[in-house]
């Protein structure tokens, strides 16, 4: 299978989908990932565009064995044995090609004028027809053509297409399409700069590399009956194609910038983790087994299979991507997941142990790496703020509340450091021996460490904070509620 992307900028998330299930296939199949980069249409080259796509598929993981790829100084590099992957440094085999077809009569000189063209497309459209070429140089004689050729006359080359009949194709999600040869365009195949067209060039280098499977993006099938009569005109064996459904935002309009991120970077950026991606990206027109929703990447290539994926498009649901980055933050291990969260939290707190307790203490309420920095800052104050909440719980006075939390005090400064269920034992049992009532005893306590209505447990918040923080907190608010 094969990759092919071009260089016009950013890696669209949709690329990476496409990406994926060509290695799933691949790596299912014991075969090759071939990552290609097209870049024959030299007007739109974007400089580091070919870096991005890389760097962002090896972020992912999602990892071609041959083909173009980046070294860890940025630098570019091709490996593999049937090179050059880089489309424009092939122009010279795809010229070959095209001569190929032109002495076959299955493609034809094309000297018409942009200004010509224009003004038939604008005939066309006025007339409601479909806009394509007439034909007006299918019938040149052999001197016509010698003759503009000697005098220099700027040139494409086209593809004869037939004129009446249909061409059936099938397709391993699609299924059998038949198109009408009669509304399909003399696809140009060689441009007047002598670069080859996406039709052409990526025909010849799917066949010179030998590619089974061509599973790329929906908007490739209506060109697809060309791309046969390339592959037939030639005599070659036509590999699987696979044409996958469009991805859309939840309007079911097609995923655009305008109504959230689609730079494979972003994601990356913003801390989904490579496994959420891989996982949640797979889903998108496929659902391996229907009685779950998170799988590993290795899980996914023995169950992945074309024919199983949605015709219909895929909506691009963040909500359930953040749900699923959720379940693998929580599933990383400690070491993993606070490297991975450290980064984000700026202080001047030199404990160190501290600070990760306070990650891995919000570790159950995040997402997204970034989000520990917000959670984690209430832990990191040095003074809480009590005027905004009750400390005293329902109907228990602040005295009440005042004294509870003084009895606490006198618990809480004999423990030894335990962890949060020993915490919890030992304080629900001391609470049990002194037969107070529980909301009245560890709302104030809670609200006493926090600060907030609505935080961790208390015993979480004992364990985070340590004795000598949690005694100070305990202390303040016995002060405020002095009065």
């Amino acid at each position: 299978t094969r990759f092919a992307p071009s260089p016009t900028g950013f890696l669209h998330i949709g690329g990476v989908r496409t990406a994926l299930y060509n290695e799933l296939v691949a790596r299912q199949s014991d075969g090759d990932f071939i990552l290609r980069i097209e870049d024959t249409d030299q007007t739109r080259f974007v400089e580091g565009a070919t870096e991005d796509i890389c760097v962002s598929l090896k972020r992912i993981g999602i990892l071609p064995n041959e083909g173009v790829w980046i070294d860890d100084d940025g630098k570019i590099f091709e490996r593999g044995l049937y090179g050059p992957y880089t489309q424009s440094k092939r122009t010279e085999k795809h010229r070959a090609y095209a001569q190929q077809l032109v002495e076959m009569r299955r493609a034809y000189y094309c000297f018409c004028s942009s200004e010509r063209l224009d003004d038939l497309r604008k005939t066309q459209t006025l007339a409601h027809i479909p806009t394509m070429y007439d034909g007006a140089c299918r019938t040149l004689s052999a001197e016509d053509i010698q003759s503009k050729l000697a005098s220099g006359e700027k040139y494409v080359i086209r593809l004869k297409l037939p004129r009446e009949g249909t061409i059936q194709m099938q397709d391993a999600i699609l299924g059998e399409i038949k198109f009408d040869w009669s509304l399909i365009d003399d696809q140009i195949i060689i441009k007047s700069d002598g670069f080859a067209t996406y039709h052409l060039a990526a025909m010849c280098d799917d066949h010179d590399m030998e590619i089974t499977h061509v599973i790329r993006a929906n908007e490739w099938v209506a060109s697809t009956p060309k791309h046969i009569f390339i592959y037939e005109s030639f005599g070659w064996e036509l590999p699987i194609f696979a044409h996958l459904p469009l991805l859309l935002n939840p309007d079911h309009s097609k995923l655009s910038k305008r109504q959230g991120d689609v730079a494979a970077h972003e994601y990356i950026d913003k801390g989904y983790m490579p496994e959420a991606l891989i996982n949640f990206l797979s889903l998108l027109g496929f659902n391996p087994t229907g009685d779950r929703e998170l799988y590993s990447h290795e899980e996914l290539i023995s169950l992945f299979d074309l024919t199983k994926v949605n015709k219909a498009g895929a909506v691009f649901n963040a909500e359930k991507l953040h749900w699923m980055n959720e379940q693998y933050i929580r599933i990383l291990p400690i070491e993993k997941y606070i490297a991975l969260t450290r980064e984000f939290i700026v202080t001047e707190e030199k404990d160190e142990i501290f600070i990760q307790r306070c990650l891995i203490g919000v570790r159950d309420r995040i997402s997204l790496p970034s989000q520990v920095v917000e959670l984690v800052q209430p832990f990191l104050q040095q003074d809480i703020e009590y005027s905004q909440v009750s400390i005293a719980w329902k109907k228990q006075t602040l005295d009440e509340a005042r004294n509870r939390l003084i009895a606490l005090r006198e618990i809480i400064v004999g423990l030894q450091d335990m962890g949060v269920s020993e915490l919890e034992a030992y304080i629900k049992n001391s609470i049990s021996e002194k037969k107070w009532v529980v909301g009245e005893t560890l709302w104030p306590l809670r609200v006493a460490l926090s600060g907030e209505e609505k935080s961790s447990s208390p015993f979480e918040l004992l364990w985070i904070l340590g004795k000598e923080r949690s005694l100070k907190r305990i202390d303040s608010a016995i002060d405020f509620l002095k009065g």
